[in-house]
């Protein structure tokens, strides 16, 4: 029986292929393995969002997800995030910082996951769809405001072209 299996997927963009034991959490393989510390480990039971990373265009726990599983995806972490080509912030990156959103940060990353892909479905959302996407992340911050605020604001500009 072999101990670790091979993965070949695409990683903020570019081809990777690695090694990984089956039983070694999405989570421990980015930040161990290819060295993006960008996602958080928090609660390690899926629940409070630090970790979260988009896989195929929706946002996923990787706490929750097998490294096996990755064969074959299309994987985003936060440091693809940024806009691919010039390395600019995106506008719901930008809007983070003008609106104070980013708190202490290490529930940050999960929480622009989670957003970027939101906002790739979603152009004109509510201030209650966003709670209910921001319902998905525990902040010990307790500053969930200026995250309504910055959403809305990215939004705004993606539509109208406002953004850089």
């Amino acid at each position: 029986m072999t101990s670790e299996y091979p993965v070949a997927f695409s990683l903020n963009g570019r081809a990777r292929e690695c090694n990984t034991p089956h039983r070694m959490l999405v989570a421990d393989l980015l930040r161990t393995r290819l060295g993006l510390t960008g996602t958080h480990i928090g609660c390690e039971h899926g629940v409070c969002g630090a970790c979260t990373i988009v896989v195929d265009g929706e946002p996923v726990r990787s706490c929750l997800m097998l490294g096996p599983q990755l064969d074959g995806t299309e994987v985003t972490t936060v440091e693809g995030l940024a806009h691919r080509s010039s390395g600019a912030l995106t506008e719901l990156q930008q809007a983070f910082r003008r609106h104070h959103a980013l708190q202490c940060g290490f529930c940050t990353a999960g929480v622009l996951m989670s957003f970027s892909a939101f906002l790739d479905r979603e152009r004109h959302p509510t201030q209650e769809q966003i709670r209910e996407v921001l319902s998905g992340h525990l902040c010990r911050c307790t500053g969930y405001q200026g995250i309504v605020a910055a959403v809305m604001d990215a939004a705004e500009r993606m539509r109208t072209g406002g953004g850089s």
